[in-house]
């Protein structure tokens, strides 16, 4: 970034002012002769800091537009949509100059962007995007939202390559499960006999759904293992597990399922069938 005029002036004066051999060069008229030429000085080196600084914007705008962009590169710029915000005339970048940074954030209504590359040889991509709520939750973009943020992303994005983004609801998810529980920490319905917290289990499971990475994957081993360290569990045994997108029906799977919609949600009372079986400690 350019330095001001008056920048360069200080810097100069300065050394002058420790420089043995120019002490006679002390008067602070701003008429001096010697303050005249450190003026033009000054305005020469500030003209070519902005001549400079033009230059690295040129390089930097030709090497943005030859070079194609990383699918990295289309989920960092999804984080950075403004939603109400428009874009600069000729770019890719808003401009910010009257808003305020509380602002700024609320508008990056995107905080998780997954980017698919097709395997159909069309060029296509697909970016599945969602806003967290102030809970922490997932939810999807609303129609507004969505819309305006695929205009935005289909004026950033490059040339010949073609979007396909969505903003859909979590896919549902289906447990059936045993738990051998030990009855000195555990009840029969799988609330701790010391009255501490919510029920230990449907919180374990609930708690490692919303650990998963966005568009990563379900892992049955990876579930059970983390119902393996709630207190009062023995052994759990998770009997069938099935999940759905949409409105489709639901499908079973035995080792591992990716979200279509890039995250998961279970309903506790509909989906969730845990059959509580008294077990002691297995030594």
């Amino acid at each position: 970034m350019a330095r001001t005029i008056q920048e360069i002036q200080s810097q100069i004066i300065d050394k002058i002012a420790s420089t043995r051999e120019l002490q006679a060069l002390n008067n602070i008229s701003n008429t001096s002769i010697y303050r005249l030429f450190v003026y033009v000085v000054a305005v020469c080196q500030w003209t070519l800091d902005q001549l400079f600084d033009l230059h690295k914007q040129e390089v930097n705008d030709l090497i943005s537009r030859m070079k194609p962009h990383s699918m990295k590169w289309y989920a960092e710029k999804a984080k950075l949509f403004q939603y109400g915000f428009n874009l600069k005339q000729e770019s890719d970048e808003y401009d910010n100059t009257n808003a305020t940074t509380e602002e700024i954030t609320a508008s990056r209504v995107v905080n998780l962007c997954a980017i698919v590359e097709q395997t159909d040889g069309r060029g296509v991509l697909a970016l599945r995007v969602k806003a967290a709520s102030n809970q922490g939750n997932l939810k999807k973009l609303t129609p507004d939202q969505l819309l305006s943020f695929t205009t935005y992303m289909n004026t950033v994005k490059d040339a010949g390559v073609r979007l396909l983004v969505s903003s859909d609801p979590a896919d549902n998810l289906r447990l059936k499960i045993n738990i051998y529980y030990n009855p000195l920490v555990l009840d029969g319905n799988g609330s701790r006999l010391d009255g501490n917290g919510p029920n230990p289990v449907v919180a374990a499971i609930k708690n490692y759904l919303t650990q998963l990475p966005f568009n990563g994957w379900l892992v049955l081993t990876y579930l059970t293992d983390a119902l393996q360290q709630v207190d009062g569990v023995v052994i759990p045994q998770i009997l069938q597990a099935e999940a759905r997108y949409g409105s489709l029906p639901f499908k079973a799977f035995d080792v591992m399922y990716q979200p279509d919609a890039g995250y998961l949600s279970i309903d506790e009372e509909h989906d969730l069938d845990i059959h509580y079986i008294p077990q002691s400690t297995i030594i």
